[in-house]
C-alpha cells in the first residue's frame, strides 16, 4: 500500500534524517527532556522499602511497561524511590550492551504505580508535556534514523556503553503536539497489525516443531509409518518393559546402551580427563588439538570454544580422543544434552563434564541414535530419573551404560535414519520460510516506523486499512 507524502518539505540538517515536513523543527532531546541514569540494583536489604525493579529484559522485550507485569520484587531506598520512580509517559532505554544493535532499546511506561523504579544499566526519559509525548518519543527511538545516533555515540571493545550526554545531544524530528499524539497512534494501530501477524506465525512455527518433535518420536519408539514400510497398519506389538514406553514393534529389542558400545578398546564409554591431567592449556585464537565440552555437545556446533592442548598432550590423552560418529552427552548442569561428532572438525578430546560413546557401528546406526537419543521420550524419562539423584554429580559411564535402548535391526534403523532426514528436512524448510516471513514482517515495521517519525508518511492522510500489511508475510 502506498502511503501519502507530505506535499513540501525541507533539509533537516542532519544527514540521516534526510528531509522532513516543512513545517516539522529538527531539535536535540535535552530541549524537550531529562534525562538520567539508575544505579538501582537487585540487592534486597532489609532496612530498604519494597519495590518492584523494573529491569533490562523487562525494557529490552516490551514495547510498554506497566505494574501488572512480572517485575522483580525487591528493595530501594526512599531516595532511589524518589529519583528513580517511574512514572506514566517516561521512556526507559537500554544503555550498556555486548552489541550495538542492543543500544537504546526503548520502552514506555504506559502506566506506573508508586512502588514501580528502573534498574541499573538503564537510563530514565522524562518528556516536557507541552513539547514532546512519551508515545511519540517511544517510535522516535524505534526508528533506524533516530537509534543510529546512539550506536555511532555507544563506546566499548567487548561491551559498550551509550554516555549520558550523547543521549541528550542526539537530534529528533519535532513536529507539534497534536501531530505528534497522531503519529503515535498511527503506529500502534499499523504496528500493532503486525504483531498479531508475527505472533500467529510464531505459533505456526511451534506447531511445526511439536509436529517435528511427534513424528520422531513415535518413529524411533514404532517404526516407520506402515505405508512407508510396506507394512499392514497394525503390525504386531510387544510389551517393551519400560514404563515410559508402552509397546514396542515384535521383532524389536530392548538393550542396555553398553552392549551397543564399541568393545574395540575399553574406552567405549569415557568421561573426559579430570584435574591436574588438562594443565596447561592454551586460549589463543587457534591451534591444533582442541578440548571440546559443553558449549560443543548442547549446539551441535563444533567452532565453538578456545581451548587447545600441544601435540604432546593431545597424544598423551589418547583415551579421550574424538572421532567422527561418536556420540557425545553432557554430564553437568544440561544434563543429557547430546550431539554426534561431525567429519572434518579439529583432532581433540572430551572434557571432565563430557561423556563420550563410542557405538558399534554393527548393532546401531549412528543418526538413528541421534535422533532416538535427542527425541524419544523413554529416553528423556531415564535421563530425567537419574537427574533427580545425580544433581552433584552428574552421570557417569555407568549410568549411560545402564540406559535401556530400543534397537530395531539394523537395516530398518537405517531406514528409519533416512526416513526422518527427508520428513524433517521438509518441517525444516516450511519453519525457514516461516522465519523468513517473520523476518519480512520486522523490517516492514522498522521501515514504517522510521518513515512515519521522519515525516515520509502524512498520517493525517493515511486511511485505516485492515489490508495495509497485506503482500507482507
Amino acid at each position: 500500500m502506498k502511503l501519502p507524502a507530505y506535499p513540501r518539505t525541507k533539509p533537516s540538517g542532519v544527514e540521516w534524517l534526510g528531509d522532513v515536513p516543512e513545517h516539522w523543527e529538527v531539535k536535540r532531546l535535552k530541549t524537550s527532556a531529562i534525562c538520567w541514569v539508575s544505579n538501582v540494583d537487585k540487592v534486597h536489604a532489609e532496612d530498604e522499602l519494597p519495590v518492584r525493579l523494573c529491569n533490562y529484559t523487562d525494557v529490552y522485550y516490551h514495547d510498554h511497561i506497566t505494574p501488572d507485569m512480572e517485575l522483580m520484587e525487591t528493595t530501594a531506598t526512599a531516595d532511589e524511590i524518589r529519583r528513580f520512580g517511574l512514572r506514566e509517559g517516561d521512556v526507559i532505554i537500554t544503555k550498556d550492551s555486548e552489541e550495538w544493535s542492543d543500544i537504546a532499546v526503548p520502552a514506555l511506561v504506559k502506566k506506573s504505580a508508586p512502588d514501580l523504579v528502573c534498574g541499573y544499566h538503564l537510563a530514565i526519559i522524562r518528556s516536557r508535556p507541552k513539547a514532546l509525548l512519551g508515545d511519540y518519543l517511544l517510535r522516535a527511538f524505534q526508528s533506524c534514523a533516530v537509534n543510529q545516533q546512539f550506536q555511532v555515540a555507544a563506546s566499548g571493545v567487548t561491551r559498550y556503553g551509550l554516555p549520558k550526554a550523547s543521549i541528550g545531544d542526539a537530534w529528533i524530528p519535532l513536529p507539534a503536539v497534536a501531530e505528534q499524539r497522531a503519529i503515535a497512534a498511527f503506529l500502534d494501530r499499523e504496528t500493532g497489525r503486525v504483531d498479531r501477524l508475527v505472533a500467529k506465525k510464531r505459533e505456526l512455527i511451534e506447531r511445526l516443531k511439536e509436529k517435528r518433535t511427534a513424528l520422531i518420536s513415535r518413529t524411533v519408539t514404532r517404526g516407520l509409518p506402515p505405508a512407508a514400510a510396506r507394512l499392514p497398519d497394525n503390525p504386531p506389538l510387544k510389551p517393551s518393559a519400560l514404563d515410559s514406553l508402552g509397546d514396542i514393534p515384535k521383532h524389536w529389542e530392548v538393550k542396555k546402551l553398553k552392549y551397543l558400545a564399541s568393545h574395540e578398546t575399553d574406552t567405549g564409554i569415557q568421561i573426559g580427563p579430570f584435574g591436574g591431567m588438562l594443565t596447561e592449556l592454551s586460549y589463543d585464537d587457534d591451534g591444533d588439538f582442541k578440548v571440546y565440552g559443553q558449549e560443543n555437545t548442547l549446539s551441535g556446533d563444533f567452532t565453538k570454544g578456545q581451548r587447545w592442548l600441544t601435540r604432546d598432550q593431545f597424544l598423551a590423552l589418547s583415551n579421550y580422543h574424538i572421532s567422527t560418529g561418536d556420540v557425545l552427552f553432557t554430564r553437568k548442569g544440561s544434563i543429557g544434552g547430546c550431539t554426534i561428532v561431525p567429519p572434518g572438525i579439529q583432532p581433540g578430546i572430551i572434557d571432565s563434564d563430557t561423556i563420550r560413546l563410542r557405538i558399534n557401528k554393527s548393532a546401531v546406526n549412528t543418526s538413528f541414535i541421534l535422533y532416538a537419543f535427542k527425541f524419544s521420550a523413554y529416553l528423556q524419562a531415564q535421563v530425567q530419573e537419574i537427574k533427580r539423584g545425580a544433581i552433584l554429580s552428574g552421570l557417569n559411564t555407568a549410568t549411560i551404560a545402564n540406559l535401556s535402548f530400543i534397537v530395531p535391526p539394523l537395516p530398518e534403523q537405517a531406514a528409519i535414519a533416512a526416513y526422518l532426514d527427508e520428513a524433517t528436512a521438509k518441517l525444516d524448510a516450511l519453519v525457514g520460510k516461516v522465519e523468513e516471513a517473520m523476518e519480512r514482517l520486522q523490517e516492514y515495521r522498522t521501515a514504517l516506523i522510521t518513515a512515519a517519525v521522519t515525516g515520509k508518511i502524512d498520517v493525517g492522510k493515511a486511511v485505516p486499512a485492515a489490508s495495509s500489511t497485506a503482500g507482507i508475510g
